[in-house]
């Protein structure tokens, strides 16, 4: 049953939101920030089970679609999803009760997002949109609301709600920073879902589902999959050249002869049950890397 559960939520591919948070802790741990530890366990357990969630209902759908066999029932199937949404929504509701509104508008625009990117009439995964929502979701507002919620009130911006006025002030220097520290995970997230409709691109077009390989093309899509990759490397530099980052972190610029290999790879071939392994194998090697080194750094600082 266990085994049946983990296979129908993917749980091997939940990576994209773990390594954004690990990597956003290990920045809280560097700029010597206390975590508060009930509102981070929280927001991990509401972020880790709606991911879940999406996962679940776009198997749900995919295998209605294509006629292929579910771990359970539908029924059964449908109850689970049932089940993780309301827990993953309820647990983000305590959040945004124990922090505030923005932390409620933000919450409510990722479920609204992740389930319309499998379901409804015109899903954002079947869209040319597709990349840029998997990487904010998993790149931006994971680290973004982490920090948020453990960030003194206003250090990022300020929303006052009044009846006469609604007023929004953004504080410029922290939200580039967020920025980019969000961009290895944005990057490398937008890179998988990439890479998964490269490989599927004829396929996908046959059916008429038009994803942004469909409008680049092949080839010019080949090279804004290396192109987001060496994004992440100009980024981490920066972030040390703007002291946001240890100058420890340039070691990150090792780990680009494993990733140019799985981009030499990729570019070579284009198969899904060959080559896509290769934005995985970068995703770990990017992120982990980085993660890694900021950690290193904090503890250099202690």
């Amino acid at each position: 049953m266990i085994k049946k559960f983990l296979s129908y939520v993917e749980i091997t591919t939940k990576i994209t939101s773990v390594f954004a948070f690990l990597m956003t802790l290990a920045y809280l741990f560097y700029t010597g920030r206390p975590v508060n530890v009930r509102l981070t366990v929280i927001f991990f357990a509401a972020m880790f089970l709606f991911d879940l969630t999406t996962t679940a209902i776009n198997n749900y759908i995919d295998t209605k679609t294509n006629r292929q066999q579910l771990q359970f029932s539908r029924s059964a199937a449908l109850v689970i999803i049932y089940i993780l949404f309301a827990l993953s929504a309820a647990l983000g509701l305590y959040l945004a009760y124990l922090t505030d509104i923005v932390v409620l508008l933000l919450g409510a625009l990722c479920f609204v997002c992740g389930v319309l990117y499998t379901y409804g009439p015109v899903p954002i995964s079947r869209q040319p949109l597709g990349e840029f929502f998997s990487g904010s979701f998993y790149g931006f507002f994971i680290p973004f609301l982490l920090l948020y919620i453990n960030m003194p009130r206003g250090t990022y911006l300020t929303l006052n709600l009044r009846l006469e006025s609604i007023t929004l002030t953004l504080k410029t220097a922290p939200l580039l920073c967020v920025f980019l520290l969000a961009l290895p995970p944005f990057c490398t997230t937008a890179n998988i879902m990439l890479a998964n409709n490269i490989c599927d691109l004829q396929k996908d077009a046959a059916v008429g589902r038009h994803t942004l390989p469909y409008y680049l093309g092949a080839k010019i899509s080949l090279y804004l999959f290396a192109a987001l990759y060496y994004a992440v490397y100009a980024a981490v530099t920066l972030m040390v050249l703007l002291k946001i980052l240890h100058p420890v972190c340039l070691l990150f610029w090792l780990s680009i002869i494993p990733a140019q290999k799985n981009i030499s790879v990729f570019f070579k071939k284009q198969e899904k049950s060959e080559t896509f392994i290769t934005s995985i194998k970068n995703y770990v090697i990017i992120m982990g890397g980085i993660s890694a080194l900021i950690f290193i750094s904090a503890l250099i600082r202690v």
